[in-house]
């Protein structure tokens, strides 16, 4: 199984329409997909790149000496060798990670960092709010609705935030999870993951896991629960995780277009004829629920959050 990867320039041309229905086909079928000819140049990809390897090697030691997978890990192994039965590293991820947000100090070596990654962050910024238009057109919106919502009627801006990772090699890559499986909490996220080390996998509807194929600077795009909830279950938040590997160090550069807390999220089309309407509640409150119970069953996280906004009310 591949996971579609879409031409997104198609969309300017007489191919729009077959560009189009294999976006919804990876909204409905996947809940990921990948774009290529974004618009996004070339030559900025491969300076991200660059600044982003050259940051995690100034991490490189800090993660080896004090991450919690790392130690947990070696203790394991450690108890392994005395004669225990092997067993998983639990809680924990094999994956060093910090986030990018215009309110947060940022990283100063590289020098270029901030400059490049600024940069990035406006293009990708860009494309998500086409996206987001193209998701308006394939459910029937208006044109910046989902936007709307996601600023509670222009009061707010919704929330634009990077999450820059690498899954260094792993000597047991069997005993621990690069990233433990989970769906994504807020609402369009546009990975650039590495494109030579693969490890992303997306569970698809067959019950599946399915390996997100390295593609050179394609942006990978999947939806988060919000998206779920907004379109009525038609466009799910896809289960994924990230396989710990021995070789190779793999980078991954997820911006995540969410609502902001205050924004109220609900149905914005009508249920399948087979199933009732989803929930709604504020989005603070489903994050105040997604923070306790990130990698568990989603279903769970919208009655605790439609609960709150009850009480509330």
């Amino acid at each position: 199984m591949a996971i579609p990867v879409i031409d997104f320039s198609r969309l300017d041309g007489d191919e729009r329409a077959a560009a189009l229905a294999e976006i919804a086909a990876g909204f409905e079928e996947w809940g990921f997909f990948q774009l290529v000819n974004t618009g996004i140049p070339d030559e900025l990809l491969e300076r991200v790149k660059k600044v982003c390897t050259d940051c995690y090697k100034l991490r490189e030691d800090g993660f080896n000496r004090s991450n919690p997978a790392v130690k947990a890990l070696a203790a394991l192994v450690e108890q392994e060798g005395e004669g225990l039965a092997p067993r998983k590293v639990e809680g924990m991820d094999w994956e060093d990670v910090f986030t990018l947000h215009d309110d947060l100090p940022w990283p100063s070596i590289p020098p270029t960092f901030k400059e490049t990654m600024m940069e990035y962050r406006t293009e990708l910024k860009k494309l998500a709010e086409k996206m987001l238009g193209v998701m308006e057109e394939l459910l029937g919106l208006e044109e910046g609705q989902i936007t709307k919502v996601f600023s509670k009627d222009g009061d707010f801006e919704p929330f634009y935030g990077t999450k820059v990772s690498h899954y260094p090699p792993c000597p047991r890559p069997e005993m621990v999870d690069g990233l433990r499986a989970h769906t994504d909490a807020g609402g369009l996220i546009l990975l650039f993951q590495d494109d030579r080390v693969g490890g992303l996998q997306v569970l698809g509807r067959d019950g599946r896991w399915a390996d997100v194929q390295p593609v050179e600077n394609a942006i990978v795009i999947n939806t988060g629960d919000q998206i779920e909830v907004m379109s009525n279950g038609r466009y799910k938040s896809a289960w994924h995780r990230v396989l710990a590997t021995r070789d190779g160090n793999r980078r991954s550069i997820a911006s995540f277009y969410n609502p902001a807390r205050a924004a109220t999220i609900a149905p914005a089309i009508p249920a399948a004829a087979d199933s009732g309407d989803y929930p709604s509640f504020s989005f603070g409150d489903y994050m105040e629920v997604y923070i306790k119970q990130k990698f568990q069953d989603k279903e769970p996280r919208f009655a605790a959050a439609a609960a709150t906004k009850n009480m509330v009310d």
